[in-house]
């Protein structure tokens, strides 16, 4: 699991921007649990057996790598937003060429913008997978930083603890569609989902993160 910060980030980038590619190398990697989670959330059933997460999340670090000279920004925060940004477009492609060409209707497209404010949401419903469990965090920093733990700590966990607190946060489901998705009851998805929640607040505890 990564043990980055905020401050190591930032550090990366701006040898990055000085010319020092594996810098690069090494902040991507930071965010890969993190990516993988925000492209889950846009694949449903029809797209999950035909896209995987870590081809698009290749597939964007491979953008950044070859463009990275246009990165305009100077901060961590705003060079992860341009990662979300070309997160959201390989997306958007991929589910235009599995999904819509197999319905072969030429007037429907796949919106970046609208794929882009999904990332957006469901990058911001992350951090609230540990709100009610405790203080939250001060600033837009710590938000930043706990959002990436969390993926970390979600790439870690039984594939239905995960599954249960990415449609019921990251998504926004309400818990009985969520349990409609994963084919139990909703007093059965509660309790798995309360499991879920407190695995997530040992390991965070643990790493003296929570």
């Amino acid at each position: 699991m990564s043990t980055f910060t905020h401050h190591e980030a930032q550090r990366l980038l701006a040898e990055a921007r000085e010319g020092t590619p594996e810098c690069l190398g090494r902040l991507l990697a930071y965010y890969t649990n993190y990516l993988k989670l925000l492209v889950s959330t846009q694949i449903d059933q029809k797209l999950r057996a035909r896209c995987s997460p870590s081809d698009v999340v290749q597939e964007t670090f491979c953008d950044v790598h070859r463009d990275f000279e246009q990165f305009r920004g100077q901060s961590e925060p705003e060079f992860l937003a341009w990662l979300r940004a070309i997160l959201a477009n390989n997306m958007a492609r991929e589910v235009e060429k599995h999904i819509l060409t197999a319905k072969r209707d030429v007037r429907r497209e796949v919106s970046f913008d609208a794929m882009g404010k999904a990332i957006e949401r469901s990058a911001a419903r992350l951090g609230s997978i540990l709100m009610d469990q405790g203080p939250s965090p001060s600033s837009n920093v710590q938000r930043h930083d706990r959002a990436v733990q969390l993926a970390d700590h979600l790439a870690e966990l039984p594939p239905d603890y995960r599954d249960v607190l990415v449609l019921r946060h990251c998504e926004g489901l309400p818990f009985k569609e969520v349990a409609e998705r994963m084919g139990r009851s909703t007093g059965a998805v509660r309790m798995l989902w309360l499991r879920a929640i407190g695995r997530v607040r040992e390991q965070m505890e643990a790493e003296g993160g929570a």
